[in-house]
């Protein structure tokens, strides 16, 4: 058998987005906002969805500025009723959204036995129930227009690691995030809708902010000894998005600069 030279030239490496698609949760800070902008440097379309507004807009103007295409797409990934709607908007304004990455998520900070039942309900709904009924809601699109997709899910070291230390609901969610990523890649694999996951370790983020500020800067017993800078999602991201992935689908990539044992 003979490779299509044509089709898979030398190098396959192309993280060309041009006529595609995006959609962003959580796009309004952290990594979700360093996750548009990649998209956008790449040539793809992105409709960034959070609760805050008013920092959509902000981002908007920076990717436009940048000469991007962007639209802010207002979605509290908890309200499971709001979710097709949001999807809608993003593609009455852009075309038919043909990337998702699921990146909206909070921590818990709480023990198991302190914390009460609107804090659990929150937590599972927003990093699992969620991005579950939203990657339904766009690959049910995609299906029914029989165009290809990619899914990118972000899920955490978190969710194979726990030592402790008041997020137990937080690594049961992420541990959950990589495995529905993986079943959702062999429910739709012959859609060639593809689904994948990053994993990262401790990077720089709102998130990571209020994490230090509870129990202080822990980077020092890392050994490299240092936070991961969302920069360094990059290639990931784009490398799962990209036409260069085609045949990966149902993995979950750690990034986490060796900051974890194996």
């Amino acid at each position: 058998m003979t490779i299509n030279e044509d089709q898979f030239p030398l190098p396959y490496n192309s993280s060309d987005l041009t006529g595609q698609v995006a959609l962003v949760t959580g796009a309004s800070s952290g990594l979700g906002r360093r996750f548009a902008r990649t998209l956008a440097a790449a040539g793809a379309a992105v409709a960034v969805a959070a609760r805050r507004v008013d920092r959509l807009t902000e981002l908007v103007a920076e990717i436009e500025a940048g000469g991007g295409t962007a639209v802010a797409v207002e979605l509290d990934v908890r309200d499971a009723a709001a979710i097709a709607g949001a999807v809608q908007r993003a593609e009455d304004a852009l075309g038919l959204v043909t990337i998702l990455i699921n990146n909206a998520g909070i921590p818990d900070a709480q023990y198991v036995t302190r914390m009460p039942l609107e804090l659990i309900d929150s937590v599972i709904d927003t990093n699992l129930r969620g991005p579950f009924v939203l990657s339904a809601e766009v690959a049910r699109r995609l299906i029914a227009a029989k165009r290809p997709g990619r899914m990118v899910n972000i899920s955490s070291v978190g969710g194979f690691s726990y030592s402790g230390g008041g997020a137990a609901l937080y690594s049961i969610t992420k541990s959950a995030i990589a495995r529905m990523t993986e079943v959702l890649a062999v429910e739709w694999a012959r859609f060639h809708i593809n689904v994948n996951g990053i994993a990262p370790g401790a990077f720089s983020s709102e998130m990571m902010d209020g994490m230090i500020a509870r129990v202080g800067d822990h980077s020092a017993h890392f050994p490299r000894g240092r936070y991961g800078d969302p920069a360094q999602l990059d290639s990931t991201l784009l490398y799962l998005c990209a036409p260069s992935s085609e045949a990966v689908t149902g993995t979950v990539i750690k990034v986490d600069d060796g900051q974890g044992g194996r």
